[in-house]
């Protein structure tokens, strides 16, 4: 079938489902919801059999749902309605939720329900649960609807016959609910409002008497202070009393600005706040916020970077380089990078590059910075002479955190995962982290070349299928890490691990007799140079666009495949 995904943006929700219904033989393409007039001549142009909404912040023209069938997923359970879904739930401590795809009608959300999915919900941030719980269960409910569909006797079922109790119309969510009283709210109550409006819209609060939104909390077990009180930082997170304990607030947006580390957003007045960094990378064993942590299970070394929407500043990437470097020394044979629940890695800090502008300071320079750490940090992975390195990919990744987790000797990614390996989206940058080295030898130069100029999401069985992963393994995140373990630990038994470290020793010896790493390096950055330092902006622009949320005004043409010149319809 030809399907037209109607969407407010390629998130990874719509990405993940672009990649499915594409494995499955259908014809897909994208139309970003710009305007009434875009969407119907969008439908024109791809004449789509059926048009699928994954994510849209506004209702579909009666032009276009009265004369086809169009689908949204709706992150709710069925009865459910309204725009903050998943906000509500997640504030009222909703032991079950769930998504349904229902058909578009006149009352937003009313239609009926083609299939729907339910899932237990996990005490986590709305993005974290959207991320994996609602994007696993509403591809199953669109697969199953297009079963539905393509079968031409289902009948969609109205959503008052659906024997599914707790859905109800929802008012959008107002910052008045979100509201914190921090002389009032005990930990558990401030963490589910500021989880509760993760990703977007944050909660509206005041830092050091600046208004200012909140987002990425954390509980802390052990430091204590007068409820409300600024009472500690620790590198990019501050931390403030509750009245039963303390939270730590990872990032924040102050107005007129961009989302940013606290302690960057506030970095004159966090300068005053006592410091209370951790004295080892061994993970703590009580709850506290700490981006980098490390354990280790037998002959099995474990290093964590929980990095919020897996981005890596200039200290960040110094600072996981340094933790690498620690736990290399340690007397382990294999060593696993987990990333984060949510992200491995998606590469450079757009956001921060851009505060230094903000401050005076240069985006192109600090550009420069970030990814050199970023190289720095890849060549001492590729660089890894003891042990066996796996990147665990449980979480997304995108541009330079694939080739981060490829300068690994062996990359396992979740089922779930969708992966992003290219960098051409953001302004036509050409990409560093030694990917001109690594990615030919697992693809070869024809393919590393197509995978860079399709630009398009890689589900892990798609990249499992190309060889830019060694493993695709099935599960929820606990499934996954319990699954890389037992794999690491078997790697870790083999008789010949001897000879596997020398195989691998040699093989990097011939590499560099070749070609050495350096000149692979200089060759990246002399193009990356161009892009931050030279006289075409675009880079520049793409990046401002991306980091303040500026609404879409066209559809990529990578994406909007009926706005090609030579698309003609069948």
């Amino acid at each position: 079938m030809r399907i037209l995904l109607l969407t407010h943006a390629f998130n990874s929700l719509c990405q993940r489902l672009a990649a499915e219904l594409g494995l499955r033989g259908h014809e897909i393409s994208v139309e970003f919801d710009i305007a009434d007039s875009v969407n119907e001549e969008a439908v024109a142009l791809f004449a789509p059999d059926l048009i699928i909404a994954p994510y849209l912040r506004r209702a579909i023209p009666r032009s276009i749902w009265s004369r086809q069938v169009c689908l949204v997923v709706h992150p709710g359970i069925p009865g459910d309605r309204g725009p903050s879904a998943l906000d509500w739930a997640i504030e009222e401590d909703q032991p079950v939720w769930g998504v349904t795809v229902l058909q578009a009608q006149a009352e937003l959300d009313a239609g009926p329900v083609w299939a729907y999915e339910t899932f237990p919900m996990r005490r986590a941030t709305k993005s974290s649960i959207y991320r994996n719980e609602v994007t696993q269960a509403a591809t199953k409910a669109v697969l199953r609807s297009l079963e539905h569909f393509e079968s031409q006797v289902f009948t969609p079922q109205r959503q008052s016959a659906l024997r599914v109790r707790g859905g109800r119309a929802h008012r959008p969510m107002q910052q008045s609910d979100r509201c914190l009283d921090w002389q009032r709210d005990d930990t558990a109550k401030v963490l589910r409002k500021i989880r509760a409006a993760d990703g977007f819209p944050g909660v509206m609060d005041e830092l050091f008497g600046t208004p200012c939104r909140l987002f990425d909390a954390w509980p802390e077990a052990t430091l204590r202070g007068p409820a409300g009180a600024l009472i500690a930082r620790r590198e990019t997170a501050l931390l403030r009393a509750t009245t039963d304990g303390a939270v730590w607030i990872g990032h924040v947006k102050r107005d007129n600005s961009i989302k940013l580390p606290a302690a960057l957003a506030f970095e004159p007045e966090a300068a005053n706040l006592p410091q209370r960094a951790l004295c080892t990378w061994w993970r703590t064993p009580t709850p506290t916020w700490q981006d980098i942590s490390y354990e280790e299970d037998g002959n099995i070394g474990i290093l964590h970077f929980e990095f919020y929407n897996g981005a890596m500043s200039t200290i960040q990437c110094s600072r996981l380089h340094e933790a690498l470097k620690w736990a290399k020394q340690r007397p382990t044979r294999i060593l696993l990078l987990m990333g984060g629940t949510d992200h491995w890695s998606n590469g450079i800090h757009l956001n921060v590059i851009e505060a230094a502008s903000l401050a005076h300071g240069s985006a192109a320079e600090e550009s420069w910075r970030n990814i050199n750490a970023m190289n720095d940090l890849t060549l001492e992975l590729i660089n890894t002479e003891h042990q066996i390195t796996v990147a665990a990919m449980g979480g997304n990744s995108g541009a330079g955190g694939c080739f981060l987790a490829r300068a690994c000797d062996h990359v396992w990614a979740r089922e779930a995962t969708v992966l992003n390996p290219h960098y051409k989206n953001m302004g036509n940058l050409y990409g560093s982290e030694y990917w001109t080295y690594l990615l030919p030898r697992r693809l070869g130069e024809d393919g590393a070349q197509a995978i860079m100029r399709r630009r398009q999401p890689l589900t892990a069985p798609q990249a499992l299928d190309i060889g830019f992963i060694d493993a695709c393994i099935l599960g929820d995140v606990l499934a996954f890490r319990r699954d890389v373990l037992r794999r690491a630990k078997r790697l870790a038994a083999d008789t010949n691990f001897a000879g596997i470290i020398t195989a691998k020793l040699e093989a990097r010896r011939q590499d560099e007799s070749v070609k050495p790493l350096s000149a692979y390096r200089e060759a990246e950055l002399s193009q990356m140079r161009r892009n931050f330092f030279g006289f075409d902006p675009s880079y520049h622009v793409a990046r401002h666009h991306f980091v303040y949320k500026s609404p879409a005004s066209w559809t990529p043409r990578h994406l909007a495949r009926h706005r090609d010149l030579g698309w003609v319809v069948p």
